[in-house]
């Protein structure tokens, strides 16, 4: 008896009117049972598999139409230029400027790729590296994994959760305007916004904020441990007691002395003024002759005591002589 032969048109026909077909669906078409047989005509079309849903869906190349990043939907599949889902991480890891985390990566290819790193990484196909408490995936090149890590280090010092290279601005844009925002706040809530922003960081996010908006890092650290222990005043800027001390209680202590300095001196100008001159200086006078006086006895007790000096002659003798 002679085999039943198939034709690849039928696969081909149907699968340019739906644009994608699943294997039951493409066996339907080709009127057979045999997965096999199915695989056989399906190599003479050109075909692809999504790398989405495990590969369930099928296509021609022909059919596809790749956008810049290598990938094509058609609901509810993805297809990709690459081929599998493995060979599609692989080529966006290798290509990529600053290499991808796996959330990243998962967002971008919208599937979990999780246990495709892991089995990448094992093959020696991918490297990673843990940065801030996650993995970063790069090319298994040396050069190229050292151009995506100074890259990825580089990107981080805008401080934002969001992938630099995936923003509709410049690195240098987006940081010009966190400055400028963070110029408008006041001492409390610039410390609030860098420990916010530092918990999406990671570890080492203090030393990137600081770095970036110039706070010394243990200031953003304070500002983190109060929004995590919600020791927030509403309406406060600084803490109770924070700040430089008034400036009122020394101006006042000085004012205090100069009271009581000025009515020292006050009290000795009125006693001066209240005296008539006549009286004053005859009393000066008088004390300065009774100091002499009282000089002049004493210094001729004491040197003659002593024998420092002869006994004083008088005036009569001298003249005698």
């Amino acid at each position: 008896m002679r085999p039943l032969s198939f034709s690849p048109d039928s696969l081909r026909k149907l699968l340019r009117h739906d644009k994608i077909a699943t294997l039951p669906d493409l066996k339907r078409a080709l009127g057979t049972d045999v997965d096999l047989t199915v695989f056989r005509k399906l190599k003479d079309l050109d075909y692809l598999t999504s790398y989405s849903h495990s590969g369930r869906f099928y296509t021609l190349r022909g059919i596809a139409r790749f956008g810049a990043d290598g990938l094509w939907s058609c609901e509810p599949a993805w297809f990709s230029r690459y081929g599998t889902l493995r060979a599609t991480a692989e080529a966006f890891i290798r290509s990529s400027v600053a290499g991808y985390f796996a959330e990243e990566l998962s967002a971008i290819l919208h599937v979990g790729v999780q246990d495709v790193l892991r089995y990448l990484v094992q093959q020696k196909r991918i490297a990673r590296k843990l940065i801030s408490s996650r993995f970063l995936y790069t090319s298994i090149d040396p050069a190229i994994r050292q151009r995506q890590r100074l890259a990825r280090r580089s990107n981080q010092s805008v401080p934002t959760v969001v992938d630099a290279s995936r923003l509709e601005v410049s690195p240098d844009e987006m940081k010009a305007a966190i400055i400028l925002f963070y110029s408008l706040l006041d001492e409390q809530q610039r410390r609030l916004y860098a420990g916010l922003e530092s918990m999406k960081l990671g570890h080492g996010g203090d030393s990137v904020l600081a770095e970036v908006l110039g706070l010394d890092p243990h200031t953003i650290a304070r500002g983190r441990r109060q929004l995590l222990d919600q020791d927030v005043e509403v309406g406060r800027i600084r803490q109770s007691g924070a700040g430089r001390k008034p400036v009122e209680k020394k101006a006042r202590s000085n004012r205090g002395h100069r009271n009581l300095a000025g009515t020292r001196h006050r009290r000795r100008s009125h006693h001066r003024h209240s005296l008539d001159p006549q009286d004053a200086g005859r009393n000066r006078r008088t004390a300065a002759a009774t100091r002499y006086r009282d000089f002049g006895q004493h210094r001729g007790t004491t040197a003659s005591q002593h024998g420092f000096f002869p006994p004083r002659k008088s005036q009569s003798h001298c003249h005698r002589l």
